[in-house]
């Protein structure tokens, strides 16, 4: 019996994406060498065929004329996880929030750590915009795909071009570096 788990790599400014889809269903998106990255193995068969959807959007969004997508997902999670990971879906392009701001969105307000250590696991990055969460003075905090890679979403989201060479710079420093 087969794996109802799909996968795809697709190319993106910052790198190969690998996308996961559980029976149809896009349950993860990551980046080269991701902190919390699952192991090959489990993402079964390499198979485009679910993903069309998710590369038209991605596309989209990386030519900046996608602001908000629009994807059926499934967040495998604690109801904690997925509770802050919905969170994150509504901050809004451009923007960003901190932790204590999450925290205190989800009724919470004590617990910024708990939000943050979410934060980090989230499966679906650049879908579920983890990138937007910053520390409480604005400074850019950890990242599962890197710093260099976070900086240069926030940057294209606030406005900037993305500039694929620079991308491509950046990304190979944080895969270098281990940003």
């Amino acid at each position: 019996m087969s794996s109802p788990k799909r996968h795809t790599v697709v190319p993106s400014p910052y790198g190969p994406l690998t996308l996961v889809a559980d029976d149809g269903v896009l349950c993860g998106l990551y980046m080269t060498d991701q902190r919390h990255r699952p192991p090959e193995e489990t993402f079964g068969d390499r198979d485009g065929t679910p993903f069309a959807e998710a590369e038209q959007q991605l596309k989209a969004y990386f030519a900046g004329e996608l602001k908000e997508f629009t994807l059926q997902l499934r967040l495998n999670g604690t109801p904690f996880q997925r509770t802050v990971w919905d969170e994150l879906r509504r901050i809004p392009y451009g923007e960003t929030r901190s932790y204590g701001q999450l925290a205190e969105a989800l009724g919470k307000p004590a617990a910024s750590r708990a939000v943050g250590l979410a934060n980090g696991k989230n499966p679906i990055g650049v879908i579920v915009p983890c990138h937007r969460v910053v520390g409480a003075d604005g400074s850019l905090t950890g990242y599962g795909g890197g710093l260099a890679r976070k900086r240069l979403l926030l940057d294209f989201e606030s406005g900037g071009t993305l500039d694929h060479g620079h991308a491509d710079a950046l990304v190979a420093h944080t895969l270098a570096e281990g940003d």
